[in-house]
């Protein structure tokens, strides 16, 4: 597709709205960055959207890090990146192989999923907070987060599941992320730009979009203190289950 010659005002603005959305998720609303991938892989392509986003999460990873990073060590990321890096793997080899049909689909359905996983979150809360620490679950979530990190970057939902059952602190669980998915993204990109999604075109996008990026990031540390976040959950797992069957079934 020729990401210069025939797009539309509308297109480069809905383009900017989702980078800031994902900026904006950054400070304390980490659903909203699903906004940013279901109108990247609209505008531009389920496989595509997955390369394009990878450079605006380190860019954000990289803003956010220093502003949690007193908040937990490396020690407590170790034992979650085995099983990521496998799930990696597994997510890089899959993407490869996969028609972009098929890819749209995979996208809607990992929505669709997640949305499933945070709701079944928030309903369960306490019965997940009593399940015991284990290497298998641990597994199972580095597996998960690693896998569709890299298929939908659509981790979030999974990382909170998992932070939950090891009873994390706010605090802890921010500056847990915040090391994990900047150590993730960082080896993601190299992996998804040898299936050639990432390119020239797709960094000349990334430029454009990174001011709005910035700019949600800014907005969100403001707004993160006076609006409430339950509002803004509610819409969002609306838009994303309409956006998610969208991407699965037409």
């Amino acid at each position: 597709m020729d990401f210069f010659g025939n797009i539309s005002i509308t297109t480069w603005l809905l383009a900017l709205f989702g980078a800031f959305s994902l900026g904006f998720s950054k400070t304390g609303f980490p659903g909203l960055a699903m906004v940013n991938v279901l109108i990247l892989a609209e505008l531009f392509g389920a496989k595509a959207s997955v390369g394009m986003i990878v450079p605006m999460l380190i860019v954000c990873d990289l803003t956010v890090y220093p502003l949690f990073r007193r908040y937990s060590s490396w020690k407590e990321v170790w034992p979650l990146l085995p099983p990521t890096f496998v799930g990696l793997i597994a997510g890089y080899f899959l993407l490869d192989y996969i028609t972009e049909s098929t890819a749209r689909k995979g996208i809607g359905a990992i929505i669709m999923l997640m949305l499933g996983l945070q709701l079944g979150r928030l309903r369960l809360g306490e019965a997940l907070g009593r399940l015991t620490h284990s290497a298998g679950f641990r597994w199972i979530s580095g597996f998960l987060i690693g896998s569709s990190t890299i298929m939908a970057n659509a981790a979030g939902p999974v990382f909170s599941i998992y932070a939950l059952v090891e009873k994390m602190a706010k605090e802890t669980f921010l500056g847990v992320g915040a090391r994990c998915f900047l150590l993730v993204n960082i080896i993601k990109l190299p992996m998804v730009a040898n299936l050639e999604l990432v390119n020239e075109q797709s960094l000349r996008v990334n430029l454009l979009v990174f001011p709005a990026i910035f700019a949600g990031i800014f907005i969100g540390r403001k707004a993160i203190q006076i609006i409430p976040q339950q509002g803004f959950e509610i819409l969002l797992y609306i838009f994303s289950a309409i956006a998610g069957i969208r991407l699965f079934f037409f």
